[in-house]
């Protein structure tokens, strides 16, 4: 496994438009990075191109993590960002390592073993759900730690992140279970104070893992 990028993983915020309620984008990831958020997956469903490079320039000139774009290879590489996630709808991940530079991080959403055949050149996986989702309806039945561990042992030496429905209390379950960490959603972006809740999370992960 890549060390230095599954200590990246332990605790990745993935940004939504909606959770955000109109706060701005910036000052949100900043409070989650404060609050021991070790990555940032730019997912902004409303934007339009132009619109989310600019959010992923600004991100990854202001914060001291790395910045992956979901789902947008064209927007990560214009950008400059660490890296690119890609769900089974989009650009094969094959593909995709064909053309990156080296360093480039991809990263695959995993839900079945199907999937699963299909990311093995992917650098890490997203697998899930964990539990039942709001923020993607579409994102299947969820895993739990038996489903997610089956899974995650599919690709011995990629680093996995669950996501779905991510609870503070989940993270020990996850780890033990295989995962390099946990991707979280309205977990952290649904709450008043966003800095607080990320460090809600945080604290679970630096217990069972060294940073």
């Amino acid at each position: 496994m890549n060390d230095n990028l599954a200590a990246r993983l332990r605790l990745m915020l993935v940004t939504d438009e909606v959770l955000l309620l109109g706060r701005d984008l910036l000052t949100a990831c900043t409070a989650a990075v404060q609050g021991g958020v070790t990555c940032v997956q730019l997912r902004l469903k409303r934007a339009s191109p132009r619109e989310l490079i600019d959010a992923a320039r600004t991100l990854i000139g202001s914060l001291p993590v790395p910045v992956i774009i979901n789902d947008r290879l064209d927007v990560a590489l214009a950008a400059g960002a660490a890296g690119v996630h890609l769900g089974p709808d989009d650009l094969p991940v094959a593909l995709a390592r064909a053309i990156v530079p080296a360093g480039f991080w991809i990263g695959a959403s995993v839900g079945n073993p199907g999937e699963a055949l299909l990311a093995r050149a992917a650098d890490y996986w997203g697998i899930g759900p964990w539990r039942t989702t709001t923020t993607k309806p579409d994102a299947g039945t969820p895993l739990g730690s038996a489903g997610f561990r089956v899974l995650c042992a599919l690709g011995p030496g990629i680093p996995s992140v669950a996501i779905g429905g991510i609870r503070p209390e989940d993270v020990p379950a996850v780890l033990k279970a295989g995962g390099a960490g946990v991707a979280v959603v309205s977990g952290i972006l649904g709450a008043a104070d966003i800095r607080l809740a990320a460090s809600g999370y945080r604290t679970p992960v630096t217990g069972l893992r060294s940073p």
